[in-house]
């Protein structure tokens, strides 16, 4: 590990030293920063942003960009609520009601493994719901003689993909609120992100079904496993539904329709007549549910920081903070230049701005940073005020900054190649050529591609 970091450490100066050079450093800064994230792991992408940042301002005179405030808060209200539901018995109850419907109908899971992570997302607004839902999968997949690599590697990218549509999300919340002032309804928004994504997470079930090898039984290195008595069939961990559980989750189903209805209500009200914002209602309601999930439970509260919702949340935090804080820093900087190229670019090449979205979500590791980081720019490149119609670009393209599976760092996505003792969901040598990357390319372009046909109807 420490020949590692001086390794990493003696490239990142040799990569700054060549940038400063040929006059772009603050650039070379912000990838060295990220790349060292990537490369350390976890919560690091966070703490590497505080150290690009310094630089940025050290070596480059930048000063630091706007702090995502807002998008952090969200991001830690909801999952108060949802850590408060975990300890509660909701997730257990959730998931107890999703392995009912797989069993129940093993040779869709293709299919309903998808649908379940994808719907799990939308309701809860965090991906991290998915992990749950990785052990059933693998023990349903085997049975049916299925790589488990296929339901798998659909379940984890729709976990994604579904942040972009989920009315609690911190990036849907962001977007919708930008929107809005150019005349799109937050229920409008909604309607098109969740109808493009579905249909490309199912389109793409159907393609992986259709045109892939999913006979476990003809893999060779499987075959080897089951000979060394290596592959050993797991009985599914029964949770008791504790007391309480329903009951959570209800209310938080509750709190998600409020959160829906009211957003939908002040998207046609002016300024001046909203008294309480979008961002600071979904607090308040995420708090408020919280606080009757613990009344109604009974649960100790000290445990709710124990939660692995809690522990995936607060980590989601710091990477954000971190990653968008330093993205601003040098957008901000060079957001005249940026604004000139990206109109040019997108005006010509409407579908420029999809690989935009897909390549800084691929490095920021975050839907709610890519957005905050890109949209701003393109706001003012689109020149959106006189052509609100321009905005259509936006709301086609946004699934696109769901590309957290590229490199196969994301915590699901290695959880699913952990957890799939049949070794069939892999991480090639060559980094990209691992299990996820072509279901999620796959789902990203059809639903960018629904998203621009579905857009003309707005």
């Amino acid at each position: 590990m420490k020949n590692n970091i001086y390794l990493l450490s003696a490239i990142a100066l040799v990569v700054c030293f060549v940038a400063y050079l040929f006059g772009f450093l603050d650039l070379a800064i912000v990838l060295v920063a990220i790349f060292l994230g990537v490369r350390l792991g976890g919560i690091a992408i966070g703490y590497t942003g505080g150290i690009g940042i310094i630089a940025l301002g050290i070596f480059c005179g930048l000063k630091p960009g706007e702090i995502p405030t807002s998008v952090i808060l969200i991001i830690m209200s909801v999952i108060a609520a949802i850590s408060a539901m975990q300890l509660a018995g909701g997730l257990d109850y959730l998931v107890h009601i999703a392995e009912k419907i797989l069993r129940k109908n093993p040779k869709k899971i293709n299919y309903l493994a998808p649908s379940i992570t994808y719907f799990l997302t939308i309701l809860a607004g965090t991906g991290h719901t998915a992990f749950s839902m990785i052990p059933v999968i693998v023990e349903v997949a085997k049975e049916q003689n299925i790589k488990p690599k296929a339901p798998l590697s659909l379940a984890v990218v729709s976990s994604q993909i579904a942040i972009t549509a989920s009315p609690v999300s911190a990036a849907v919340v962001y977007l919708s609120g930008v929107l809005e002032g150019f005349g799109y309804s937050y229920l409008t928004l909604l309607c098109v992100w969740i109808g493009s994504t579905y249909l490309a997470c199912m389109l793409s079930a159907f393609l992986v079904t259709k045109f892939s090898n999913l006979d476990l039984s003809s893999d060779e290195y499987y075959q080897e496993l089951l000979k060394k008595g290596e592959i050993v069939k797991k009985e599914s961990a029964k949770k008791e539904i504790i007391k309480g559980a329903k009951e959570s989750v209800a209310i938080f189903i509750i709190g998600v329709l409020a959160v829906v209805c009211y957003a939908t209500y002040i998207s046609g009200l002016k300024a001046d007549e909203i008294i309480i914002s979008r961002d600071s209602a979904i607090m308040c309601v995420m708090l408020s549910i919280a606080t009757l999930i613990v009344l109604t439970t009974k649960i100790n509260t000290s445990k709710i920081i124990d939660t692995s919702v809690f522990k995936s949340g607060m980590n989601a935090c710091v990477c954000v903070l971190g990653v968008a804080w330093l993205g601003d820093t040098y957008v901000s900087a060079h957001s005249a230049e940026i604004k000139e190229y990206a109109k040019n670019l997108v005006e010509q090449y409407q579908f420029l701005l999809a690989f935009a979205f897909f390549f800084a979500s691929m490095l920021l590791y975050s839907q709610a940073a890519t957005a905050k980081a890109i949209v701003p720019s393109v706001v003012v490149a689109l020149a959106l005020n006189e052509n609100p119609e321009n905005a259509k670009i936006i709301i086609a393209s946004f699934a696109a900054v769901s590309a957290l599976f590229v490199l196969p760092t994301y915590p699901t996505l290695l959880g699913a190649v952990g957890m799939d003792d049949t070794k069939t969901t892999r991480i090639g040598k060559y980094v990209f050529n691992h299990s996820f990357f072509i279901p999620g390319v796959l789902m990203i372009v059809l639903s960018v591609a629904l998203g621009f046909l579905f857009v003309r109807f707005i």
